[in-house]
Parts: C-alpha cells; sequence; structure tokens
C-alpha cells in the first residue's frame, strides 16, 4: 500500500488528479492539504470537497496558506474558471474542512508515516515551505515528493520561461527545492507533450460513461478555450493528473535525470524559472529528479481505469 498526503489548489485538473489517487488500489490517500493558487483558498477546500464526496471518500481536507510567503495572491481563474472548475454550475459550497492548518497537517502525517509517504503537490509550494521552515528534519521522512511543476526543457505558462506554480510563490519552491526533500519535478513541458487531450481524447474519455468521466471532462470547459487561444495546444491538458500518474506508478515517467534545479526569486522578467542545469555546468550536487520523457499509453491506462 501507497501512503500519499496531496497537497493542490483544487481546479479542473487538480480534480482529476484527486481522482485518480482516490480511486486507484492499492493507494491510501492519508489527507489532502490546499493551498491557494489557481484559485483563492476556500474555494480549492471547497472544490476538493466536493470531488472527495463526488469519490465516496473518506479522506479529510484541510485549509492551508491563503497568499505566497511574501508575495500577493494572482490566481488563475481566467484560466480555470471562476470557481475554478469550469463555470458549468457544481455545488461548490457549504462544506466544511477539517480542523487545523496545511502545514501543520502535512507535518503530523509525514512524521506518522516517515520512511513511507509519499508527497504529491499539484499547486503552489506555499504549505510544504511552512511545514519544511517550522520542522527542516520533516524533509528526509518523506519516501518520494513528486512536484507538478517547473518545466524541464520548453516554455513557459504564464511567462516564456515560467510555469505558474513555481511563478506563483518562487520563494517557496526555492525553500523546497533545496530542502533535500527526494523531488520528482514533473514540469508543465511533460503535461504539453504528453497529456494534451484534443477533442477526439475528450470523447474518448467521455465514453467511458461514467459520472467521473463525465467530470473529468466538463470541468475543463474553461480550460479548454484558454488552452486553444493561448497556450496553442490542440485541446485542454492535464498536468496535474500526469503528474499524478507519475507518483501512482513510477514507470510512466520513462526518462528520468537527476539534475541540479534551482528557482529564479530576484528577476522580474524570469521569476518563477526552474534553472536545470543539464550539462552540470554549475558542479552543483543534484537536487531534482528530472522527468524528461512520460508514457502516454500508460498514463492513459491510469486515467481510464481509474475513472471507471
Amino acid at each position: 500500500m501507497t501512503h500519499l498526503v496531496i497537497d493542490t489548489d483544487t481546479a479542473s485538473d487538480d480534480a482529476v488528479a484527486l481522482v485518480m489517487a482516490l480511486k486507484s488500489p492499492n493507494i491510501q490517500v492519508e489527507a489532502i492539504t490546499v493551498v491557494a493558487g489557481n484559485v483563492p483558498v476556500d474555494q480549492g477546500v471547497q472544490n476538493a470537497l466536493y470531488t472527495v464526496e463526488l469519490c465516496d471518500a473518506q479522506v479529510p481536507v484541510y485549509r492551508g496558506a491563503e497568499k505566497p510567503l511574501i508575495r500577493a495572491l494572482e490566481t488563475a481563474q481566467n484560466v480555470h474558471g471562476q470557481d475554478g472548475m469550469g463555470d458549468i454550475g457544481l455545488g461548490l459550497a457549504g462544506r466544511l474542512p477539517s480542523p487545523g492548518h496545511a502545514a501543520d497537517i502535512l507535518a503530523q502525517v509525514i512524521s506518522k508515516h516517515a520512511g513511507d509517504i509519499t508527497l504529491v503537490t499539484l499547486g503552489p509550494l506555499t504549505n510544504i515551505a511552512l511545514a519544511i521552515s517550522r520542522d527542516p528534519g520533516l524533509a528526509q521522512r518523506v519516501k518520494r515528493c513528486v512536484v507538478m511543476g517547473g518545466i524541464g526543457y520548453g516554455h513557459g505558462n504564464i511567462t516564456p520561461v515560467a510555469e505558474f506554480n513555481i511563478w506563483v510563490d518562487p520563494e517557496a519552491a526555492k525553500i523546497v527545492f533545496s530542502s533535500g526533500l527526494p523531488v520528482t519535478m514533473v514540469g508543465w513541458d511533460i503535461s504539453y507533450r504528453f497529456a494534451t487531450f484534443a477533442p477526439n481524447d475528450a470523447a474518448r474519455v467521455r465514453a467511458i460513461g461514467t459520472k467521473l468521466a463525465a467530470f473529468a471532462v466538463d470541468i475543463q470547459s474553461v480550460l479548454n478555450t484558454f488552452a486553444l487561444r493561448e497556450t496553442q495546444l490542440a485541446g485542454f491538458d492535464l498536468p496535474d493528473p500526469i503528474a499524478m500518474a507519475v507518483a501512482i506508478d513510477p514507470s510512466v515517467a520513462t526518462e528520468v535525470k537527476h539534475l541540479y534545479v534551482d528557482i529564479e526569486t530576484a528577476s522580474d522578467l524570469c521569476r518563477g524559472q526552474t534553472v536545470v542545469d543539464h550539462l552540470a555546468m554549475t558542479l552543483k550536487a543534484p537536487n531534482v529528479h528530472v522527468v524528461r520523457e512520460a508514457s502516454r499509453d500508460k498514463f492513459l491506462e491510469l486515467l481510464y481505469r481509474t475513472l471507471q
């Protein structure tokens, strides 16, 4: 049994990733913590609670940081909808999170399952940085940390060089990447190359015929328009689900390199850039397992299976 704790800024792709984890056999989700990012934190909490309920799961959801460590929050509601779930009229209000702050819960869950816990991050890394800052030894208790964030190769989705999650709170990302956590980085380049859903791909998901399959496609409505117009993809892409697939089944990642990665925090132009030292030019010790290739077939197989 693999024990997961998931930190999320729950919007449309996060929700599908949560479904994958909650519906995977041999995966025990110990807790879901929520951070501000795609949407304000309270909306993210509601979206996570709705998704857990839809999956008939009994997993606690905890509210976390409502803004980055030192910066003002900038959301992606233009990408995912004002409610983060495609603005399709879901009942995303009135549910109550479990008591406790996400950073404290992360520390508790990681310590309880020390050496046997996989941390999956789907949003800005604020909650993780807070937890590590309070207990620096926490990083050594995590078996594996799969981060959806950054870019291994290629261009960004919020600036020419930055991916949204890292860009929102680069100071938090710098703390996390330098903490000693066993980070596997699944960048946005992996999503747009291996997890883009053109109309025929989305139709195949819907044809699974379950409520979860319809949910997974319907909530991408705003994202689909954004992808076609702004990121110039053939349809919506699912960065958080392919990162979750790597967390559930490491063989989804077909090429992984252990490299030194730093985060740019000082430059306005390059804020949030994951500076990946592919050629060891800095002579610094590798700190991140960078996913450079993935199996779309294995990802889709896992996605289809969990949506059934």
